[in-house]
C-alpha cells in the first residue's frame, strides 16, 4: 500500500486518520493497541483449555481452526492500525467495538463446534468485514490504489463469510467442512494478492507497511502467548498438592517458558524488526514472516502450555500418545517456526544451526517414545526443556563469539 505521504492531495478528513510516520524511528505501539490485545489473552486461554478438553485428532483440528480464526482477526487488525492512527477518536471507537466483539468471540470458542457455532461465525464475520468497511470509510479520499486494495480484501472476506455463516448453520458433525473451506480462503487470499475479477491483484509493493511497528506488534503477541502459558502453569500449580514431582514439573514448565522467550527475543525479534524496517519490500516480509510464519511460533507456545498442564496434573503418570503429542509437539512447532523466522530475517540467509540440531534431537527422542513409552511425563518435559535451554545457550554463546551459524 502507499505510504501516507503519497496521499498529499487527500482531504484533511481522510489523511487525519492516518499515522504520521517518522523518518528515523518506527511508529510507536499505542496504549489503545495494548489494551486491545488484552482480549486475546482471554482468547489464548480459551484455546488452550479447549484443546485440553478435546485432546484427540478431531479436537486438534477444531482447535487449530479456531486458533487460525483468532490469529486472523488479530493480525488483520494489526495491519489496519499500522496505517490508521489509534489516537484518533473514531479509530479508538472502532477498536473498542472490536474488543467487545472479540470478548464474545473468545467466550464462544469452547462451544464453537457445538451450540454456539452460529454466534462464533457471526461475530468473526462481523469483525472481519466491519473492520474492513471502516478502513474503506477512513481512506475514502485517499489514492485509488489504496482503496482498491481494501475493496479486494472486502470481496474475499464477504465470500469466505458466506462459508463461515453456512458452517454455523450446518449440523455440528459437518460444520468443520464449511469452516475448513472458509479458513482456506482467508489464509490463501493474501498469498494470492486478493485477486479479484475486474480489479486484478495486489502486489507486495502495494503494502508499504511500517515494518518496525508490525514487528513489535507480533512480538507483543508472543508475549501474550507466553504470559498465558505462565498464568495457566501458576494457576494449575496453586490447586495441586505440592509434592516433589509437582514442584519439579512446575519448575520445568517455567524454565521452558523462559527458554522460549530467550530463543525468540534474544536475537530473533530485534533482528526481524531491523530487517523489515530496512527492507525495500516490507510488504513481502510482513506477509510471509509476520502473518504466516508467526502462526507456527504462537501455535507452538499454545500447544506447549497444554502439555505443561498435563504434566503438572500427572507428572509421574502414564505417557500416552496425546501427552507425547503436546509435550513434544509444542516445543517442536515453536522451534520449527523460529527456524524460518530467523532464516528469512538473517543477513546471511542461513538457517540457525542450533535450531536444526535441536529438531533432529527431538526426532531421535520421539521415535523410541512412540514405540516403547519408556519415560514419565515429567521426564519427557524435562528432556524437551533441556533441549530448549541448549538452543538458547548455543545461540547466545555462538553469537557472542561472532559465529554466524548459531
Amino acid at each position: 500500500m502507499n505510504h501516507p505521504d503519497s496521499n498529499k492531495n487527500s482531504s484533511n478528513a481522510s489523511s487525519s486518520l492516518l499515522r504520521q510516520r517518522g523518518i528515523h524511528e518506527h511508529a510507536r505501539v499505542t496504549e489503545i493497541e495494548l489494551f486491545f490485545d488484552l482480549v486475546f489473552v482471554f482468547a489464548v486461554t480459551q484455546l488452550s483449555h479447549t484443546l485440553l478438553k478435546q485432546l484427540t485428532p478431531v479436537g486438534a483440528l477444531h482447535t487449530g481452526l479456531l486458533f487460525l480464526a483468532v490469529w486472523w482477526v488479530w493480525i488483520y487488525t494489526s495491519w489496519i492500525t499500522n496505517w490508521l492512527d489509534p489516537d484518533r477518536a473514531s479509530v479508538r471507537l472502532m477498536l473498542f467495538v472490536l474488543m467487545l466483539a472479540g470478548l464474545v468471540l473468545s467466550a464462544s470458542l469452547p462451544q464453537a463446534f457445538g451450540s454456539q457455532g452460529l454466534l462464533f461465525a457471526g461475530v468473526y464475520v462481523f469483525m472481519q468485514v466491519g473492520r474492513t468497511l471502516f478502513m474503506l470509510w477512513a481512506i475514502r479520499h485517499a489514492a485509488a490504489d489504496l482503496t482498491r486494495n481494501f475493496l479486494r480484501i472486502l470481496v474475499w472476506l464477504l465470500l469466505s463469510g458466506v462459508l463461515w455463516i453456512a458452517g454455523g448453520l450446518a449440523a455440528e458433525d459437518s460444520r468443520w467442512i464449511w469452516w475448513v473451506a472458509a479458513m482456506a480462503m482467508d489464509v490463501a487470499s493474501p498469498a494470492l494478492g486478493f485477486w479479484t475479477p475486474g480489479m486484478g491483484r495486489s502486489t507486495t509493493a502495494d503494502w508499504n507497511v511500517e515494518g518496525g511497528h508490525l514487528a513489535e506488534r507480533c512480538s507483543l503477541f508472543i508475549i501474550i502467548a507466553l504470559g498465558e502459558s505462565i498464568l495457566v502453569t501458576g494457576a494449575t500449580f496453586a490447586e495441586l498438592d505440592w509434592t516433589p514431582s509437582c514442584i519439579a514439573a512446575f519448575a520445568t514448565a517455567f524454565a521452558g517458558s523462559v527458554a522460549m522467550w530467550w530463543i525468540y527475543f534474544n536475537i530473533g525479534a530485534e533482528r526481524g524488526s531491523h530487517h523489515i524496517s530496512k527492507s525495500k519490500d516490507p510488504g513481502r516480509i510482513a506477509r510471509l514472516v509476520y502473518t504466516y510464519i508467526h502462526l507456527l511460533i504462537v501455535g507452538g507456545i499454545i500447544v506447549g502450555a497444554v502439555g505443561d498442564e498435563l504434566v503438572l496434573a500427572h507428572p509421574d503418570g502414564h505417557l500416552d500418545s496425546h501427552a507425547i503429542a503436546t509435550i513434544v509437539g509444542g516445543p517442536a512447532l515453536f522451534l520449527f517456526g523460529n527456524v524460518f523466522f530467523k532464516w528469512l530475517t538473517s543477513p546471511l540467509d542461513r538457517m540457525p544451526l542450533s535450531h536444526l540440531v535441536s529438531l533432529a534431537l527431538i526426532a531421535v527422542l520421539l521415535a523410541p517414545l512412540i514405540t516403547y513409552h519408556t519415560l514419565t511425563p515429567l521426564e519427557l518435559t524435562a528432556a524437551m526443556t533441556a533441549i530448549l535451554i541448549v538452543v538458547a545457550a548455543w545461540e547466545t554463546i555462538s553469537l557472542r563469539g561472532g559465529v554466524q551459524q548459531a
